[in-house]
């Protein structure tokens, strides 16, 4: 994953919309709203989640390496590069959440990382601990 923080995902730009997404990536094997009410087109290896609106909110798909400009860093040492480079990272619902870069991801899971729009920090942040 190539990830410009809270700008782009591999290029996709945080401003695409549903349509854009689906002419960039054709039709997605699965579509529908998941659990928290954000309309997803999950095309197996990325899943794309939007507002009812059509603004994107986050980016998934694995990450065995995130590159960050750069940088590339191993999923496996993703928790520790996060620790030691953002000091307001905190942790949701066993996330590891990233204001510095804009992402969150499961230590000790499958290598799936969420890149998130800016606006998302704040959700995250107003979650329970």
């Amino acid at each position: 994953m190539r990830l410009e923080p809270y700008l782009s995902v591999d290029d996709l730009p945080f401003s695409a919309t549903p349509d854009e997404v689906r002419e960039r990536c054709g039709p997605p094997d699965r579509e529908g709203v998941n659990a928290i009410a954000l309309h997803e087109l999950d095309y197996g290896h990325v899943v794309f989640r939007f507002q009812a609106s059509g603004r994107l909110e986050e980016v998934t798909k694995p990450g065995a390496v995130l590159h960050l400009g750069a940088l590339a860093v191993p999923f496996a040492t993703l928790e520790s590069f996060i620790a030691t480079q953002d000091p307001d990272a905190f942790v949701r619902a066993g996330y590891v959440v990233s204001p510095r870069f804009g992402l969150a991801f499961v230590p000790g899971q499958p290598p799936w990382v969420t890149a998130l729009a800016r606006h998302c920090i704040d959700t995250w942040r107003a979650m329970a601990p």
